[in-house]
């Protein structure tokens, strides 16, 4: 019998040193962790098919996670995939209307880790990612 599959997170954000935090912290927590650098990047991984939450930034160049949104809400094979956005106070305020587009949460940075691990934890303990938290 082979052992479970750890719970893989994906982390995506332009910003290196945000990135480096959310991985470290959530590898420390013993999950798989892989990170994008932006949009497009968080596309293809999420199309590999061994992700189980994405942690979204919204403001990113190139291809933003409002894009990312848009897209995964167009595929069926991505929208089972579960996404914390985690942006800037003016995007989370109006990131707040999404969570009806099965974003699981919407967290602010600057943001609480004890605040952002409940809500990774929470939404892969649901084990269905629908949005069940309100803005953090």
């Amino acid at each position: 019998m082979n052992p479970p599959r750890s719970r893989c997170v994906l982390v995506v954000d332009d910003d290196p040193s945000i990135r480096l935090l959310l991985v470290t912290f959530l590898r420390r927590r013993g999950l798989r962790v892989l990170e994008a650098r932006d949009g497009r990047e968080a596309l293809v991984r999420m199309r590999d098919g061994d992700v189980d939450l994405v942690t979204l930034d919204l403001t990113m160049p190139e291809v933003s996670g409002w894009q990312v949104l848009a897209i995964r809400a167009a595929d069926p094979l991505l929208r089972q995939i579960p996404i914390i956005v985690v942006s800037a106070k003016n995007e989370c305020d109006v990131a707040s209307g999404v969570l009806d587009k099965n974003v699981y949460a919407v967290i602010e940075k600057p943001f609480d880790l004890d605040v952002f691990a409940a809500a990774v934890m929470a939404c892969l303990d649901s084990g269905d990612g629908r949005p069940a938290l309100a803005a953090a």
